[in-house]
């Protein structure tokens, strides 16, 4: 398989998660972040056919799920993103492989009731790793204050003044953030899109700079957004919307985009052994000396 992307800090290629899984090596990835396509009969606008029969999804899902675990480090995080339904059996095929560490709830706002259901207000991210986590950073967030007087929204039961001036602990419920990309920042129209905020936090929680993240379904880019943010080193794979997830780059990463990347992405990827000198940017191949990068003179 051919890298469609390169950056200084990532490798995209373009196809089938389950094809690029198959030539990665074991334990080579640090931290696993999955926001798969839930079944539920969505229009992605790529052709992509988001409604199969329940057994069929369920076992592809089995089949990405372990050969994600294995590609996971000892003491590597897998976060995986679903709707509640979707990780209780996610939850199950990860608990054969891996430590379960939380379920995180993202606060999930202007839905609708749904037959005989409580209103749905969550959406979860699992959060697992592969026996004790090698890093655990805590993240800590602004105390909250009212958008409109600028007055904190709790007193804290009267003990404010032991609150560290850092903020407050991040918890495993997310109410600060929407699942999704405000419409003007996609860079599919009319696709729902995972806000960075998200991938972003699990990506600072579970490593450290230079170390490897893995997103099987890049869908509009933000874990990859998040790894170069981040001095995080990156591989992806998305099957059809590459072509965006270049502009997205471009944009926020011009000087990124096309160079050769600085880490040894083929040392994971066992089938790149004839690459080591072709950049790539989005399809369009130049061979430089390793280090230096396409777009400069």
């Amino acid at each position: 398989m051919r890298p469609f992307l390169t950056t200084t800090k990532g490798v995209l290629y373009s196809g089938d998660c389950l094809d690029l899984l198959a030539v990665m090596q074991s334990e080579s990835i640090d931290c696993v972040f999955a926001d798969p396509p839930f079944n539920l009969g969505k229009d992605y606008k790529n052709g992509f056919n988001d409604r199969v029969g329940q057994a069929e999804y369920l076992a592809w899902c089995q089949k990405w799920i372990f050969e994600c675990a294995r590609v996971l480090k000892p003491g590597g995080a897998f976060f995986l993103y679903a709707t509640p339904e979707l990780a209780v059996r996610f939850a199950g095929f990860m608990n054969e492989r891996l430590t379960f560490r939380h379920w995180i709830a993202l606060s999930m706002k202007g839905t609708f009731c749904r037959g005989k259901k409580l209103y749905p207000a969550h959406y979860a991210l699992l959060y697992y790793t592969r026996g004790e986590p090698r890093v655990f950073n805590r993240l800590r967030l602004p105390i909250p204050t009212c958008r409109h007087c600028g007055k904190e929204l709790k007193d804290y039961g009267g003990h404010r003044d032991k609150l560290n001036p850092e903020g407050i602990n991040l918890s495993d419920f997310w109410e600060d953030t929407s699942p999704n990309r405000h419409h003007k920042f996609k860079v599919r129209a009319g696709v729902n899109e995972l806000k960075l905020t998200i991938p972003e936090r699990a990506i600072q929680i579970s490593t450290d700079p230079g170390d490897v993240v893995f997103d099987p379904f890049g869908g509009g880019g933000s874990t990859y957004h998040a790894a170069e943010m981040h001095d995080r080193r990156w591989i992806g794979v998305e099957l059809y919307d590459c072509p965006n997830i270049r502009s997205r780059l471009e944009d926020q990463f011009a000087l990124s985009v096309g160079c050769h990347p600085d880490f040894n992405y083929r040392g994971v990827v066992k089938a790149d052994e004839d690459l080591s000198i072709t950049l790539l940017r989005g399809g369009e191949t130049t061979d430089l000396p390793t280090g230096t990068c396409g777009h400069l003179p």
